[in-house]
């Protein structure tokens, strides 16, 4: 196509309505009669010119959340003005914010909130368990609350969280050199509404003994949906599954390994492999690169995604996304809310960043965006930026916000 077309296009764009796309966001649509012309040997053809509206509830959350859900708004911003889309951001509390001003970690307000959103973009919530007055309280006032009534206010069931080695970070790997070389590329899936956190739970005294109890519980529609969701992602990668249970001693493993079995027979271009979670948890150190998608319930995934985490070299490297059974979700980073180094600039806001660019993809159907989010994440870690938890000999030490600029700069 001659290089004059779709300027020559653009002016013939006729009428401009507002649609619901099929993920139901806003867009602008361009209307352009399609007509056939030869010029050059070569035909015109329909251009689509989409302006995204993204509603987006921000939760900055607690500890170092404020510094590092600002530089992701940052890099939003950005890929709105070189793309032409609109960010409107509706702020929330959550957390231990929350408590400060309500009292409680989350209201019926935020919720609603996050409700009439597209999407929720989160920081960190929590702070210091042994000196913060928020631990204080009751169990259910304290800030986790909130994220996990949160979490199951929205019927976020599904986790992913990307573990992916960076060439350029390897050498903060904790790994052998030949393990890490090979590098490694995996996504945690892991089911976020069920299981142990979730059950009934209660401490009581018998014969003057104290005696805590938690209650481990699935549903095969639980496993089911989440089992889907981690085979639909496996299709679109490198076609493999790796189931994660402990089947050899609980219930609830086994009936999540039959229920697997069931859903893999819908998939027969996806391998599946069932292991065990001590066995995973010693894989990921000695061979990390034999993962695609692993599959796991609540607990498991929390603890293999954090392990997964420190083995590319910084947690502050790892975003995370929770979705329903529709376009919406929650992104938030992997990493806590670090309280002791809260306002000092010394945050990595990379995980947040990532997540919002999962937001992008994932929520708003925006891949182009993602990647040209990703892509600058790549070309800032190979021009030498680092924040104090990557740096490295030779590379150049910069603060939370001169990191979003960095990346911000290399979008478009």
């Amino acid at each position: 196509m001659s290089s004059d077309i779709i300027p020559r296009l653009a002016k013939r764009v006729c009428i401009a309505k507002r649609i619901k796309s099929a993920c139901g966001h806003n867009i602008i649509a361009a209307d352009i009669i399609p007509r056939l012309a030869k010029r050059n040997n070569e035909r015109e053809r329909i251009i689509w010119v989409k302006h995204m509206i993204c509603n987006i509830a921000s939760i900055s959350g607690d500890g170092i959340g404020p510094e590092i859900v600002a530089e992701a708004k940052k890099i939003l911003f950005k890929v709105a003005l070189t793309y032409g889309h609109e960010m409107k951001f509706e702020d929330v509390l959550m957390g231990g914010a929350s408590i400060d001003v309500h009292g409680i970690p989350l209201t019926d307000e935020t919720i609603e909130k996050c409700k009439a959103a597209d999407a929720v973009l989160m920081g960190a919530i929590g702070g210091n368990t042994s000196t913060s007055p928020w631990y204080k309280l009751p169990p259910e006032k304290r800030p986790e609350a909130g994220l996990l009534k949160l979490r199951k206010s929205l019927n976020l069931f599904a986790n992913l969280r990307p573990a992916y080695l960076y060439e350029e970070l390897a050498g903060a790997c904790p790994l052998k050199e030949e393990i890490s070389e090979v590098g490694f590329d995996m996504m945690i899936m892991r089911e976020l509404t069920g299981g142990l956190y979730f059950g009934e739970r209660k401490t009581v005294e018998e014969n003057g003994v104290r005696k805590a109890i938690d209650t481990l519980t699935y549903d095969e529609t639980e496993i089911r949906r989440i089992a889907i969701k981690g085979f639909d992602i496996a299709r679109k990668r490198r076609k493999k599954v790796t189931s994660v249970d402990k089947a050899n001693v609980l219930d609830s493993s086994r009936l999540w390994r039959a229920v697997v079995n069931e859903v893999a027979k819908d998939y027969p271009d996806v391998e599946l492999e069932h292991m065990l979670v001590d066995n995973c948890a010693m894989q990921l150190v000695k061979d990390p690169a034999q993962f695609d998608v692993i599959l796991t319930e609540n607990m498991f995934g929390d603890i293999l995604s954090d392990e997964a985490s420190m083995v590319t070299g910084s947690i502050g490297m790892l975003s995370s996304a929770s979705l329903n059974d529709t376009k919406f979700g929650l992104y938030e980073p992997s990493h806590g809310s670090a309280p002791d180094i809260a306002g000092t600039g010394k945050a990595n806001p990379i995980a947040t960043i990532l997540s919002a660019s999962m937001m992008l993809r994932y929520s708003f159907d925006l891949d182009r965006e993602a990647d040209s989010i990703d892509e600058a994440v790549r070309q800032v870690l190979k021009d030498g930026f680092r924040t104090v938890d990557i740096m490295s000999e030779g590379c150049r030490q910069v603060n939370c916000s001169e990191m979003g600029d960095a990346i911000a700069e290399r979008i478009g």
